[in-house]
C-alpha cells in the first residue's frame, strides 16, 4: 500500500494522496488535488498551484485563470505568486483581471471589461495599489470617465496615475 500511496504522490496534479484500510478491512483511498491558480504560457505552458509551485498543463481541461505571459522564472515564482495570490483573493480583481503580463518583474494587467492596461509595478504593496485602483474604478465608474484612459499606473503606492486616450 505504501508502494502506491507513494506512486500516486508523485503524480503532477496530486497534492497528497493517502491509502488506509480500516478497522473492518476496507481500503480507502483520499487524494487532494492541486488547483491552480495562474496559467503561465512562455516558451513554456504551464500552471501555477494554490502554494505557488509548478503544475503541468492537462491535455483533458483548461482552468480558467489569469493567463500570465512575459519573463516569468518556472523555478522561483514567489514573487509572481504574491501577486496572483492578492488577485485571487480580491473579489473584484479575481474577476476583472484576465491577463498578467511580466517584465522584469514588473505587472501589468489586461482587464475584463476595461480598455486600458493597469500597470502595478513590483509586488511591493500590492494589496495597497489594488484598493488604490478600487478607489479610482469607483471614482471614476461615478464621472463616467472609465472609457477616457489607456493606462492606469499604481507603480507609487500613495497615487494612481493615469493616461488619456
Amino acid at each position: 500500500m505504501n508502494k502506491l500511496e507513494d506512486t500516486l504522490n508523485t503524480n503532477q496534479f496530486i497534492r497528497r494522496a493517502n491509502l488506509y484500510v480500516s478497522v473492518n478491512g476496507q481500503v480507502g483511498v483520499e487524494i487532494q488535488q492541486k488547483s491552480p491558480v495562474a496559467r503561465v504560457q512562455t516558451h513554456e505552458s504551464f500552471y501555477v498551484d494554490e502554494e505557488g509551485k509548478y503544475m503541468p498543463v492537462s491535455s483533458n481541461f483548461s482552468v480558467r485563470v489569469p493567463l500570465v505571459t512575459g519573463e516569468v522564472n518556472k523555478n522561483d515564482m514567489s514573487d509572481l505568486f504574491k501577486v496572483v495570490t492578492a488577485l485571487r483573493n480580491d473579489s473584484f480583481f479575481k474577476k476583472q483581471v484576465e491577463g498578467i503580463e511580466v517584465k522584469k518583474d514588473k505587472y501589468h494587467f489586461l482587464m475584463r471589461e476595461f480598455d486600458f492596461v493597469v500597470d502595478v509595478g513590483t509586488s511591493e504593496n500590492v494589496k495597497l495599489k489594488l484598493n488604490n485602483f478600487k478607489a479610482f474604478y469607483q471614482k471614476a465608474l461615478k464621472d463616467k470617465t472609465l472609457n477616457n484612459y489607456s493606462k492606469v499606473n499604481l507603480q507609487i503606492a500613495s497615487q494612481v496615475v493615469c493616461t488619456k486616450k
